[in-house]
Formats: structure tokens, C-alpha cells, sequence
């Protein structure tokens, strides 16, 4: 069975602390106890990590080795048109799980109105989502979601390959759409619109 992977804010030396949240459920619904083992994730590598001590405070780890990590064989970025809450929040939690590097609310000329601004008062809400499921999904770098932005800015900027998504089809499947000769530094840029096309 794999082991639960954790973000904390910095391996420091050999040592790390979770706090918060996170720590309460490991503390708590997990009951941890000195001398388990748990993945920990600083943003750029992963450790694997025996429980030092518990407490309110939270959790301090010692770190036992560093474990190596597979590139990802390619770097996404989503721009995701702006939908109902529930909707755009079940996507960022599958976007995550899919590897998706980067995710850029859109708002499109369907976007229900309103929603942009609504949309700014949620981003630390949808970071939280997709922490936990980079979590879940043993991630070792979080995808990073920006404050959204209008269309025409969202579809200025630079990629390796830029597509969209069109409920019209005739392009055929996305890997058949992309070049066969991709880096794994290469950018791949998708845009998902909103309900209606």
C-alpha cells in the first residue's frame, strides 16, 4: 500500500514540520505516532519521512532519504472557462489528478455573470482543492491556479502548443492533434470553454 504523501512549507537540514489542517487529520483521524512513515513534499521534491514528535503544535518529521520522481512527460496548462462553482471545482480536482501544471480561470462570453468576481474570493478555497488532491494523487509539485482572468488575456500568452477544446470535434483525439516529437519542457496550452460552446 503507498504511503500518505503531505505538503509542508520547507525541508530544513534533515527535518520538517507539518502544521495546520493537515496535521490535525494526521494527528487525530490517522492517530499518528512517533516512528511512522510518511511521504512529505516540499514543492520540489519528495521525502520519505519518520514522525519525530507529536503535537498540538503540529508534527515534526525526520527526514530518512530523498525519493526520485519522474519528470512529468509533458507541462499542462489549463485554461478552464469559468462555470458554476461545483462544476469548476469537480474539474480542478481532476485537472489535478491528471498532472495538470498550471490552471487559469477564463472568463468567457458564457461565463455566467458575476462569477469572475465571485471567482476572486474563492482562490485560496480552490488552492485548498487542489492541495488535497495532489495529496491524494501523490503529486510532488502542487499545480498552480491564478487569479482569473478575461479571455483575450488568457489566450495572449506564449506555449509550446496551444489547443482548444470544441464539443464540434473534427480535429480528432488531443495526442493525435500534437506533434510527436514533444520535450518534456514543452508547454502544452488547452482551453476548455464554458457550457454552450
Amino acid at each position: 500500500m503507498a504511503r500518505r504523501r503531505f505538503f509542508v512549507d520547507a525541508v530544513e537540514g534533515a527535518s520538517a514540520m507539518l502544521a495546520g489542517e493537515d496535521a490535525r487529520h494526521l494527528r487525530q483521524v490517522l492517530r499518528a505516532t512517533p516512528g511512522q512513515l510518511y511521504e512529505l513534499s516540499d514543492n520540489r521534491s519528495v521525502y520519505l519521512a519518520e514522525i519525530e514528535t507529536v503535537s498540538r503544535e503540529g508534527i515534526r518529521f525526520r527526514v530518512v532519504e530523498e525519493l526520485e520522481q519522474q519528470p512529468p512527460p509533458v507541462r499542462i496548462t489549463l485554461l478552464l472557462a469559468l462555470v458554476k462553482f461545483d462544476r469548476f471545482e469537480w474539474a480542478l480536482e481532476k485537472a489535478t489528478e491528471l498532472g495538470v501544471e498550471r490552471i487559469v480561470p477564463v472568463e468567457c462570453e458564457r461565463s455566467e455573470k458575476g462569477l469572475r468576481m465571485a471567482a476572486a474570493k474563492r482562490l485560496e478555497r480552490w488552492r485548498r482543492i487542489v492541495r488535497e488532491s495532489s495529496q491524494q494523487a501523490r503529486r510532488a509539485r502542487l499545480p498552480e491556479v491564478l487569479p482569473p482572468v478575461g479571455f483575450c488575456e488568457a489566450t495572449s500568452g506564449t506555449a509550446s502548443f496551444s489547443c482548444f477544446l470544441d464539443e464540434q470535434g473534427g480535429a480528432g483525439p488531443l495526442l493525435c492533434v500534437l506533434p510527436a516529437g514533444r520535450q518534456p519542457s514543452d508547454i502544452v496550452r488547452v482551453l476548455i470553454g464554458p457550457e454552450g460552446g
